[in-house]
């Protein structure tokens, strides 16, 4: 008995293995009359196609084939204008998960997945899901930027739930995709089903998920012929319309603008957006920030999001740059203030063009303009206001060139530039990037090397950096090591972000990771990391630390996990004194953390959080504990609520606190935050959501009496003055926050919505940071509350849609 399963196991791997390294080939065939997307196949052009069948799974285990009752069969067909999929996913329909969801947003549910590759390069994936709930999601992938959820095409597709499983149609229109005029092409090809009450996966080719990326587990779609790539012209034309009312002052405004999209070429798309309007981007979530560094927030607009992967190269563009805070400060004189400072500067317009040959040739081209900013200034004791330019019109651009070979390596060239007119400050940035993998997807190269030149009115600063790791990419034991660098005056904040230069890294880090269950286990990994810091001018030590973390995922889909760290000895830092050559010094840190996560398939779920920090240090007292609970409970499968709370306590912490003449002052501060959050949806059906998004934030911070003065050796010096002794403002602080966002969305036709948005914000800050929740609460509410509402109405328009419509009435009246 024992030498027949080990015979069986054997068997089993071998024609797994067999089956990984020869791809499977799919046939397909031309229809005369195309389907009709209703998630019923009882159509003619289902009748003779060929079948995709035997899938295998890849998640959590390995070479498992599909039972007979959770099989998988799809069929595909094609004519001139999309292709065709009628999936049949068989299972027990009470068993099936499908929770309700807003696009791309995977919840809890199954899914089939349809990914294509028309350029058969393994790396560059259009992927097309569609849930048991009927919700869509669509990405495009490469090995550079993962699954890229943000790109959004207009597609058909239908579910229907039977009695023994569910059905899945679509439709995907050529414009969706980017293909050159070939007689007879062969495209990559790949399915995928996940069945969720038991998180595993198959694929229609096999994947081994210990080396490579997904893309190079295609299989191959043959049998298309003829096939003419239609004129890519799609155009969404908007309207919208603001109101805002804030101190009893109301405020209305209306826009019209278009966001369109055009094939310049078979492979090369045109994206702009003309008189944007991003009045309904999510609200940003502010922190009080003591650090030297700059608080940044992520990306909320949808143009700057959206197909934007060959842009990211080399981490040199950071979107929200263009748009932001105006860029030059101003010189008051005598009796002046600052009246009014624009937050923002207006984006006029801006556009985008990328692509990728055949051969594997990225060109992406970006470019950008905003308006004039002006600031208002009061004269205190005439009362007049005057103007002043902070930021000129201005032109971001972005010129990318990145050839992909060997289906996982890619060699790139990246400049950004930002130009101002007139005497305002300019910037370019010229990186070339390799990221090499060897022909077995085994070990791995990565090298980058940059250079900044800043124009300012003293003169042009020049600066280099480069990044260069190796590592192993494939088994359960994985490593990586690497050194980064940057000189002190490397700069490419005006189209990137960077918290800092100036440094000289080396890094150190092992894994060990399950690709298969074993055990109570579907799956666990355990990291290890050393790093050591140094400045790069003058090119001295600055710290090091290491550390361990396990995280794992239990057969009952319960998650937990954890980390350990310490910063061993003397750690220099040349950034919190906020001088250059001064540094702070801090000894011993140790910070630990660990969490644990309740299987999402539950109707009730929880994820709680819980860490602190301290140091060992003589003279220094310093604890911090800080956690996180976040219950979630999915009522039914059309509504959904998460409530989090996050709480962080800091005692003894010490930083900057501000200057006397040639001296700089720290204090010893307590620093306590409270945040909760809701987020909750009612899903009414694919095509109807409510959406609310709340968030209260408060923070506290509160100074002992007396100063701290940072010594040349980098400690501090205790002293009997008081702040306001040394003629210092009052330090403490008292900083909350109020956002709330209620949004309805209906796409009332394929690729066009109705967007309301009812939004009110609340802030305050002040000293009183001895007050209790409670008191602090009653105080936001005092300020003046900003309530706005807006109304967006926008349409898709297909070029070849229109064509048609005109053909049809031009024979009509023949």
């Amino acid at each position: 008995m024992m030498k027949n399963k080990l015979f069986l196991l054997t068997f089993s791997l071998w024609c797994f293995y067999t089956l990984a390294q020869e791809k499977k080939a799919l046939n397909i065939t031309r229809t005369a009359t195309p389907p009709k997307i209703d998630g019923i196949l009882n159509d003619e052009a289902w009748i003779n196609a060929e079948e995709a069948k035997d899938f295998i799974q890849f998640r959590p285990e390995m070479g498992i084939t599909e039972t007979p009752e959770t099989r998988t069969v799809v069929k595909i067909t094609y004519d001139d204008y999309a292709i065709y999929v009628a999936a049949y996913l068989y299972d027990n329909p009470k068993k099936i998960m499908r929770q309700l969801t807003s696009r791309d947003n995977f919840g809890e549910s199954d899914f089939f997945g349809f990914i294509l590759n028309p350029n058969n390069d393994g790396q560059n994936n259009t992927e097309f899901f569609v849930f048991s709930s009927g919700t869509q999601a669509d990405a495009i992938e490469s090995p550079g930027i993962g699954e890229d959820f943000s790109w959004n095409a207009v597609w058909d597709s239908a579910v229907k739930i039977v009695d023994d499983g569910w059905i899945v149609e679509m439709k995907i229109p050529y414009r969706t995709l980017r293909f050159s005029n070939q007689v007879a092409p062969t495209w990559g090809l790949q399915m995928h089903r996940h069945i969720h009450r038991d998180r595993s996966q198959y694929t229609w080719n096999p994947i081994d998920v210990t080396k490579g990326s997904f893309g190079i587990y295609n299989g191959e779609l043959k049998g298309l012929t003829n096939l003419n790539p239609p004129t890519r012209l799609t155009l969404y034309p908007f309207i919208s319309g603001v109101v805002n009312s804030f101190e009893g002052e109301t405020e209305t405004q209306f826009n019209a603008g278009m966001d369109l999209k055009y094939g310049i070429t078979e492979n090369f798309t045109l994206d702009a957006t003309l008189i944007p309007d991003f009045s309904q981007a999510g609200f940003d979530s502010v922190e009080l920030n003591l650090g030297p560094f700059e608080q940044t927030f992520s990306e909320q607009r949808q143009f700057f999001t959206e197909g934007v992967d060959l842009f990211t190269k080399g981490d040199l563009f950071f979107s929200r740059r263009v748009g932001s805070r105006p860029s030059s400060s101003i010189t008051l004189n005598t009796n002046e203030e600052i009246h009014h400072f624009p937050e923002q500067v207006k984006v006029i317009n801006a556009i985008k063009v990328s692509g990728r040959t055949k051969n594997g040739l990225g060109i992406g081209v970006f470019n950008a303009i905003t308006g004039k900013t002006k600031a208002k200034i009061r004269n205190t004791e005439t009362n007049t206001t005057r103007n002043e330019l902070v930021e000129p019109l201005a032109n971001y651009n972005i010129l990318v060139v990145d050839q992909q070979f060997n289906q996982n390596s890619s060699v790139s060239l990246i400049n950004t530039n930002v130009t101002r007119s007139g005497h305002f400050r300019d910037a370019n940035v010229t990186g070339v990037l390799a990221d090499l993998t060897t022909k077995k997807n085994t070990y791995n190269l990565e090298a980058e090397i940059k250079m900044s030149n800043v124009n300012l009115k003293s003169g042009t600063e020049t600066g280099y950096s480069y990044e260069l790791g190796f590592s192993k990419v494939f088994g359960n034991w994985q490593y990586w090591i690497g050194h980064e660098y940057a000189d002190d005056k490397y700069d490419i904040n005006d189209l990137g972000q960077q918290d800092r230069n100036n440094f000289s890294n080396f890094g150190v880090e092992g894994s060990y990771r399950i690709f298969e269950p074993t055990g109570i286990f579907n799956t666990y990994n355990f990291n290890g990391w050393i790093d050591y810091n140094r400045l790069s001018n003058p090119n001295t030590y600055t710290g090091n630390r290491l550390g361990l973390a396990f995280s794992g995922q239990l057969k009952s889909l319960h998650g937990f996990g954890g980390d350990i760290s310490i910063k061993p000895g003397k750690q220099y830092d040349y950034f919190e004194p906020r001088e250059a050559g001064r540094y702070f010094i801090s000894e011993n840190q140790l910070e630990g953390n660990i969490w644990f996560s309740s299987s999402y398939n539950k109707k009730f779920a929880i994820d709680v959080n819980i860490g602190g920090k301290t140091y060992f240090e003589d003279d220094r007292e310093t604890n911090n504990i800080k956690f996180n609970i976040s219950p979630r409970v999915r009522l039914n499968d059309k509504m959904m609520l998460i409530y989090s709370f996050d709480y962080d306590k800091i005692n003894g912490n010490r930083g900057y606190a501000g200057t006397l003449t040639n001296e700089i002052v720290f204090g010893n501060r307590d620093r306590k935050t409270i945040i909760n959050s809701i987020t909750a949806s009612q899903n009414f059906n694919p095509f109807h959501s409510l959406n609310l998004t709340f968030r209260n934030y408060w923070s506290t911070v509160l100074y002992d009496d007396n100063i701290y003065l940072l010594q040349e050796n980098g400690r501090l010096l205790e002293t009997d003055t008081t702040f306001g002794n040394a003629g210092l403002d009052d330090p403490n602080i008292n900083f909350s926050t109020w956002n709330l966002d209620l949004s309805y969305s209906w796409q009332f036709a394929p690729g066009s919505f109705i967007t309301a948005l009812y939004r009110n914000n609340l802030f305050n800050y002040d000293s009183e940071a001895e007050l209790n929740f409670t008191n602090n609460f009653d105080r936001l509410f005092t300020q003046p509350i900003q309530n706005s509402f807006s109304l967006k109405i926008q349409y898709f328009i297909d070029y070849n849609n229109l064509k048609k419509i005109f053909h049809k009435k031009s024979n009509a009246s023949l």
